[in-house]
């Protein structure tokens, strides 16, 4: 089986190969953090071992579950960050981009709810599902965290209302703590059908626990080959892999190294519609991981050639602070061939007989050469295709560069205290109760 593929020949110039070398025994360091659990936040590495660590067990409760969830017509994931995002990433990378307008349709249409607090968002969803047979897979460790909570009250009422309260309950999947919390005992108290989120997985590392697995499998696509590709490339950049054969450890060396230089923003691009998301899962990956104590490459994403009419001018012409990190799709799965216009009016002939895939890589190619002659370093990963195996060798790739890179910055990976903040705030504005004394202090601040 093939692997992905890392290639930093574009990043050298702003950087030397040397500089990018100068970073392995830091980046050895990172890597036997993880894999020793010396480092900071090291009650949350359960991500580490889990591709080789999901028991059949556990695959085939989720299949099974999955089976009688593919019933209803629309199932609502309700989380917010990690607890959406991966599963979102997949199901959009793989499935038809416009499987939604199929009328006769072998899986449920797959929506998301409590990722944010907009009214109209979740009273248009709730109009929508009035009189739909519909489940809930509901996300939430604690299940007291506002946006998730606030959707799953909204739509539990409302699925009772459409089915009854006895048959609700069967339509209802809860993904929590395994003894505690809010979720927990309401699951408890109505018999709702629950998985575990492990103690020791954090939100956006947990696309490989019944999080992502779950709802991933509702949607018809094999969590067996996600997991699998998680596994080969978790073997693939152990401790034991070699510096120069260990992609996660040359990238996250790479990246630091430009970081050194004065790149503090790096952007992921990719030539690939379906690849949006994945986009977005990186960017809290990243986010969350690094960007504490006043440190941390700012990511970014964008989607070629669509934001080459946009954002193009600013990464060709801007200020110089930049990285890209492109995503290539070696082959595609679809085959479209431009046919021959009598007319040509559009000036197309000389493209007639060419698949559209050609044009999309000699676009790649270019903007590549542009963005490097214009001075953004390029790296480049490259997927054979863009499948579920795939998809979890990069899920896991990027995990694991994110650790090392996290200890190489000097940060904990695996805390986020900076997303508590605007909680605090809403908390005193909405008057919660034990709030009172934050509450005075902010409206006095107003």
């Amino acid at each position: 089986m093939k692997t992905i593929r890392l290639n930093i020949d574009k990043a050298l110039g702003v950087i030397t190969r040397k500089q990018v070398e100068a970073f392995e025994p830091k980046v050895k360091k990172g890597l036997e953090m993880l894999h020793n659990g010396s480092g900071k936040g090291s009650d949350f590495l359960g991500w580490l071992h889990l591709p080789s660590s999901v028991s059949e067990a556990v695959l085939k409760d989720i299949e099974a579950t999955a089976t009688k969830l593919r019933k209803c017509k629309v199932v609502v994931v309700i989380g917010i960050g990690g607890s959406y995002l991966g599963t979102k990433a997949v199901v959009e990378a793989i499935n038809n981009s416009f499987d939604w307008l199929r009328k006769k349709r072998e899986n449920p249409v797959i929506v998301y709810a409590g990722h944010n607090i907009g009214e109209d968002y979740l009273s248009e969803l709730c109009e929508m599902l009035t009189d739909v047979k519909f489940g809930i897979i509901n996300i939430s460790k604690s299940g007291t965290t506002t946006e998730p909570a606030l959707a799953f009250r909204v739509l539990k009422k409302l699925l009772e209302k459409n089915t009854g309260k006895k048959e609700a309950k069967d339509c209802i999947v809860a993904i929590t703590d395994q003894a505690r919390g809010a979720l927990r005992t309401l699951a408890d108290k109505e018999g709702y059908k629950t998985f575990v989120i492990p103690d020791d997985v954090g939100g956006r590392f947990s696309v490989l626990t019944p999080v992502g697995l779950l709802p991933i499998a509702v949607a018809g696509i094999s969590i067996r080959e996600l997991v699998k590709g998680a596994a080969d490339m978790a073997k693939a950049t152990d401790e034991q892999t070699p510096f120069d054969k260990n992609i996660a450890s040359v990238y996250a060396a790479t990246r630091n190294a430009l970081y050194a230089k004065g790149k503090k923003v790096e952007i992921l691009a990719n030539f690939h519609p379906k690849m949006h998301y994945i986009g977005e899962w990186w960017k809290q990956l990243y986010g969350e991981s690094e960007g504490k104590d006043g440190k941390g490459i700012f990511p970014a994403s964008v989607d070629f050639t669509t934001d080459l009419h946009s954002m193009g001018q600013w990464i060709q012409e801007g200020e110089r602070i930049i990285f890209e990190t492109v995503i290539s799709v070696e082959k595609p799965d679809r085959r479209v061939t431009i046919p021959t216009d009598k007319a040509d009016l559009d000036g197309l002939n000389y493209l007639a007989g060419k698949r559209v895939d050609e044009v999309n890589k000699m676009a790649e190619l270019g903007t590549q050469l542009a963005h490097v002659d214009g001075g953004v370093p390029n790296i480049k990963i490259t997927l054979p295709e863009l499948n579920a195996y795939y998809i979890g060798q990069l899920f896991y790739f990027f995990e694991k560069a994110c650790g090392i890179s996290g200890y190489v910055l000097g940060v904990n990976p695996f805390d986020q205290p900076g997303v508590e903040a605007y909680k605090k705030n809403m908390f005193a504005l909405l008057n919660k109760p034990g709030y009172e004394k934050e509450s005075k202090a902010i409206k006095a601040k107003l």
